[in-house]
């Protein structure tokens, strides 16, 4: 039996219809939900959420066939009655909102939305086999049972400290795996951990049962892969608990993308496993169940698709589905946007398989009109479509912008290298009153370059960084040059970073001029959906890149604060300053002839004489008498 489930990986949802495979559920860049007939390969089905821009879809899961009512039908006879078998109805749509939509392929419309639940948004989705329930895992870091009659929460409960990623039920319905930081086992009936594993350093995006036996006879296994890593893990549940590593794993070229698996009834039954990784390889696998495997297995088969180019371009793959036959593929490859679906027989002998296919000529996008709820108008071939802008200017056509020329300005009309010529990129060497290239003429110039294609001319064009200039050329640009003028930018946008800076200025003029042209075209999606998804992912990676930015920068300047801090500066001990008192002549004479010898006797005798002579003159003093007379004092001092 075929294992489906919800799909969570890093790039867009595309999920094959259970057991048939009759039809395929993916959601493109624009954010609409799209649902293709595998039998005679045309879109079938084509539903817009009310905020699929908002709130993008991240995750699809099938439901479980069912008897599903279309509402009143006639009567059917006992022949068609015996003939009346299950078939796929119901599909689960997680958005970035946190809300589950459920959707009615039987019906074309929407059957009810799951609200209120999560508060951050659903990463993956997963039917039960056999009640009406669905289980949804978040950024939240809970799990949500969700019971489809009543279209309520019947169950919540927090599955792990990082976000949940990835679910998926047993074929019994009895045990849930969860993947967040670790992968659980939970009991649906208790709500708790039965077994925990660990082995994955990323976010866990793939989780599949590989066998159907129960797990207190050893023989339970269950795959998974993780975002980054190039090897998928099979872990066995052991009845005695001793499964802390995995027992075998996988070798891919790339991180997996979307699997589909056979399971495995029976040790002597083996597990097939088809695996598309995110470089677009399909890599097949065939193994037996039984125990531990020392060495990695490698690929029993790969497969690979390119273009018919002179140089061969790889097609990526989109998804695939074994079948009951071993050597038969339904593969799905291309875009998103208009997918195309094939059966085709692989010798599974051969190692290396390569496809070669021309996706250009075998996309034919057909809308059936039996369930579709798209409905296309009928045209007359003759009328001509009318758009906004020149009058009478039709539908735009690739490969005549140069068709139109003005009558009579052949011989007035300056040659490209006059142009070029012309071009005044650095405002000193410009000559006052010297005739300059008009707005009209970069036009003109932009309109051959793109018809020509030459990268000289683009460049000159492009180069020029003044706002006035830019919205004044893609004004006076004609309606024809706006989509191949679009096409260029998305293509430079991609290459070097400080291009991408400068042709964003280009691509506001051209969305703030002709939007009302852009919008009048029929394959608006097809053109612009390459360079939708490139904005949106750079838009995602800028928010990730500022908190990293700040985060670093925070860690750094406290890095920097503690290192000047705990530096130790040594002290110098010389004096910055020396003051040095000058005496007078007669001190320092004074000085040198009073000295007293070293002898201590010497020294008491002056120092009595001293204080004999002191005690003299206060008596003389205190009597009045001097010796000396005043006028004399000054003399004599």
């Amino acid at each position: 039996m075929a294992a489906d489930g919800g799909s969570f990986s890093l790039g867009l949802p595309c999920v094959f219809s259970p057991k048939s495979r009759q039809y395929l559920a993916l959601c493109a860049q624009d954010g609409r939900l799209r649902i293709w007939n595998t039998d005679i390969k045309t879109l079938n089905q084509e539903y817009v959420p009310s905020a699929h821009l908002s709130a993008t879809c991240t995750c699809i899961s099938w439901g479980p066939c069912r008897k599903a009512k279309e509402g009143p039908q006639r009567k059917k006879r006992k022949s068609e009655a015996g003939q009346v078998e299950n078939q796929v109805d119901l599909l689960a749509l997680g958005t970035a909102a946190g809300s589950v939509i459920i959707y009615s392929t039987v019906k074309g419309a929407l059957h009810c939305t799951l609200d209120g639940g999560h508060s951050g948004g659903v990463n993956c989705v997963q039917w039960h086999p056999e009640d009406c329930l669905l289980y949804s895992g978040s950024d939240d870091t809970h799990i949500v049972e969700w019971d489809l009659q009543t279209g309520k929460a019947r169950c919540k409960w927090k599955a792990d400290r990082a976000s949940v990623t990835s679910l998926c039920v047993s074929p019994d319905g009895k045990l849930l795996l969860s993947a967040g930081h670790t992968i659980k086992m939970w009991d649906l009936e208790t709500k708790e951990v039965y077994r925990k594993f660990t082995g994955h350093s990323t976010a866990v995006t793939t989780l599949r049962f590989a066998t159907t036996r129960p797990p207190d006879s050893n023989g339970l296994y269950f795959i998974s892969g993780a975002a980054h890593d190039r090897l998928l893990s099979v872990w066995q549940v052991r009845e005695d608990g001793k499964d802390k590593n995995s027992v075998v794993s996988f070798n891919l070229t790339d991180e997996p993308h979307h699997i589909d698996l056979f399971t495995s009834n029976s040790k002597e039954e083996a597990v097939r496993l088809a695996v598309v990784c995110r470089d677009g390889q399909l890599h097949l696998f065939e193994h037996f169940l039984n125990g531990p495997c020392k060495k990695p297995l490698s690929p029993l088969c790969t497969v690979q698709i390119t273009g018919v180019e002179d140089s061969p371009v790889p097609v990526p793959l989109l998804a695939a589905a074994l079948t009951t036959d071993t050597h038969s593929l339904l593969l799905a490859y291309g875009n998103h946007l208009q997918p195309v679906m094939e059966r085709v027989e692989v010798n599974t002998a051969e190692r290396h398989v390569c496809l070669t296919r021309d996706v250009h000529t075998t996309l034919s996008l057909t809308m059936a009109t039996t369930v579709s709820k798209v409905k296309t108008p009928v045209a007359n071939p003759k009328g001509k479509v009318l758009v906004p802008g020149l009058p009478g200017h039709q539908a735009p056509v690739k490969g005549s912008l140069g068709s139109e020329k003005r009558k009579g300005t052949d011989a007035k009309e300056m040659s490209i290298e006059e142009r070029l010529g012309k071009i005044q990129m650095s405002p000193e060497k410009g000559v006052k009153g010297a005739p300059s290239l008009q707005m009209d003429n970069f036009a003109v110039l932009l309109v051959q370059g793109l018809e020509s294609k030459d990268a000289n001319i683009l460049n000159k064009v492009f180069q020029n960084r003044k706002d006035f200039f830019i919205k004044t050329t893609i004004a006076r640009l004609p309606l024809p040059a706006v989509l191949p003028l679009v096409e260029e930018i998305t293509k430079r946008m991609q290459g070097h970073p400080y291009t991408a800076v400068l042709m964003v200025r280009w691509l506001k003029a051209v969305l703030m001029q002709h939007t009302s042209y852009l919008a009048s075209l029929p394959d608006l999606v097809f053109q612009l959906g390459v360079l939708y998804h490139m904005i949106e992912s750079r838009v995602k990676m800028f928010h990730k890149l500022t908190k990293l930015h700040g985060k670093l920068y925070l860690l750094m300047t406290q890095v920097a604060t503690s290192d000047s801090g705990n530096e130790v500066k040594d002290v110098d001990h010389t004096a910055k300053l020396v003051y040095e008192e000058e005496s007078s002549d007669e001190d320092d004479a004074s000085g040198d002839e009073g000295l007293p010898d070293e002898d201590s006797d010497n020294w008491e005798e002056d120092e009595t004489m001293d204080d004999e002579a002191e005690g003299m003159r206060m008596e003389s003093k205190v009597n009045g008498d001097s010796d000396i007379e005043p006028g004399n004092e000054s003399e004599e001092e």
